[in-house]
């Protein structure tokens, strides 16, 4: 996978939300009058690129830089008119130069670095499949405890935020959606399939949404990561396989994927929060962050029009209705600190390593305003040693695993995550991406007995309900005599597990 949560975000403190409010979305149209010219030659062996135009959300503005587009040798992908972001594909090596010269332009940007082919996340390690001889173990087990799943007996993570409680109490409400805006959802997946609304279902892949049946699945069996996630949220307790965390709320699917390289750039995500605002989902879950640039950093006009354009259109979403939720990233780093090393950026062509200030240097769509961050824990309710933290930057924690310090008294004894993939499997993954829908399954729970909880208040009521074990007296987990991590704060908040850890029995209580 691409780079499925190796991510990170920053605290939005009100420094941070102050720069964003007043520079993205609300920037001043440039003086000139009409777009700059690029000269032909220069523009005949330049790749084709996808780029955002962020405008003033206005009917006049909007047509005016659809006819500057086609001026500057671009076309328009999709026009986002309400928020004001319009999607274009363009060769001319001056494009986004030329179209940030043009009144009520705010905003222009490349989306990638590398030319558009023709037609990343947060998992920490490959996938181990659930074999026959483990299933068969499995079944034996779970079946000591009346009302369980055949497969529930090694989902140690239900158990620590008394989701297998909770879901006797209120597995949660049909009037509820988590979208996963993910590589793909497998619907036909038996533990999902009862659960799965396919009317809030699509494929954002170029920036416009394709909702013919289907479209939103995987593109192949190696595409796992979205249908993992879905299952944690809302596998069914139909007796099949395993649970979710909330199997009574639906969950979609928004396929957000690059098909030849499995990357997760700015037009789709953009679509797909739209989508998700059109189409009532209340919730989504966001276990990836927005290629290329793992930080988007506000000095670089090409990186600062695509903070621009997600940011708009997920305060879009917000607006409507629907909480986000997004993982931490597993590079164990602090994400409070004053600088840290990003070299996998940009990781569509040749990365150069840069050391970013994670207060101007963005990662999407983690550090935007109003997303809830999830930072990982293992089965002993202590931070995952991969996972990344930062106090005043994380909100909640979750069980995502932890394989190598954190074994739980399972029949497996395995550390990470049990659940769905696609054609119907199972295997153990580990990540912040696997504790972000772990959060959104609870938030799916406090949605569902709260129906009326606009985002801010689900958002609040997330983090009361959160258990907060405090900072560890020691973070030494290999035992070398050096601590791996500090956390600072108290038992309030603090840098591990921001408000806590999730509480699903809470939640519904």
């Amino acid at each position: 996978m691409a780079h499925l949560r190796s991510r990170r975000r920053l605290a939005l403190a009100v420094p941070v939300v102050l720069s964003l409010t007043a520079s993205l979305g609300f920037l001043p149209a440039a003086a000139s009058a009409a777009p700059a010219t690029v000269p032909a030659e220069q523009a005949a062996d330049a790749p084709a690129l996808a780029y955002v135009v962020n405008t003033r959300a206005d009917h006049r503005t909007v047509a005016a830089v659809k006819r500057a587009i086609a001026a500057a040798d671009g076309e328009v992908v999709i026009a986002y008119e309400k928020i004001g972001v319009i999607v274009a594909r363009s060769s001319n090596a001056g494009f986004a130069q030329a179209l940030r010269e043009v009144p009520g332009v705010q905003s222009a940007g490349a989306t990638r670095t590398a030319p558009l082919a023709p037609a990343g996340t947060t998992d920490a390690g490959s996938a181990e499949y659930l074999t026959a001889a483990d299933a068969a173990q499995l079944r034996a087990a779970s079946a000591k405890t009346p009302g369980s799943e055949p497969l529930e007996a090694d989902q140690w993570d239900l158990r620590a935020i008394g989701a297998d409680k909770a879901a006797k109490i209120n597995p949660g409400s049909r009037n509820v959606t988590v979208a996963v805006i993910d590589t793909g959802v497998d619907d036909t997946h038996p533990d999902i399939a009862p659960n799965f609304s396919a009317s809030q279902s699509a494929n954002c892949f170029g920036g416009a949404p394709d909702t013919s049946p289907g479209a939103w699945r995987p593109y192949t069996a190696g595409d796992y990561h979205g249908t993992h996630v879905a299952g944690e949220i809302a596998a069914a307790r139909n007796g099949i396989g395993v649970a979710g965390v909330a199997p009574g709320v639906k969950v979609s699917s928004i396929n957000v994927t690059d098909p030849d390289n499995g990357l997760f750039y700015a037009e789709a995500v953009v679509c797909a929060f739209v989508f998700a605002a059109d189409h009532g989902v209340e919730i989504t879950n966001n276990s990836y962050y927005v290629d290329p640039w793992m930080y988007n950093c506000m000095d670089d006009p090409d990186q600062r029009a695509i903070v621009d354009a997600v940011n708009r259109a997920q305060l879009y979403a917000q607006r409507k209705g629907t909480l986000h939720l997004a993982s931490a990233g597993n590079s164990n780093h602090d994400l409070a600190s004053d600088a840290i090393d990003d070299t996998s950026s940009p990781n569509d062509t040749t990365p150069v390593p840069r050391t970013i200030d994670p207060s101007e240097c963005l990662d999407l769509p983690t550090q935007l305003p109003g997303v809830v961050t999830v930072s990982a824990t293992g089965s002993e309710n202590l931070k995952s040693y991969y996972s990344s933290y930062g106090k005043g930057v994380v909100d909640v924690a979750a069980p995502g695993g932890d394989g190598r310090y954190q074994l739980p008294d399972t029949p497996s004894r395995n550390g990470r995550i049990l659940s769905t993939m696609p054609n119907g499997e199972y295997a153990w993954l580990q990540g912040t991406s696997m504790a972000s829908p772990h959060a959104a399954g609870v938030a799916a729970l406090l949605k569902s007995k709260h129906p009326w909880a606009p985002p801010a208040a689900l958002q609040a009521l997330l983090k009361a309900q959160a258990n907060n074990p405090g900072c560890p007296a020691s973070y030494d987990q290999n035992g070398d005599g050096t601590q791996d991590a500090t956390c600072e704060g108290g038992r309030l908040a603090n840098g591990f597990y921001g408000h806590g850890i999730v509480d699903a029995l809470r939640a519904v209580k």
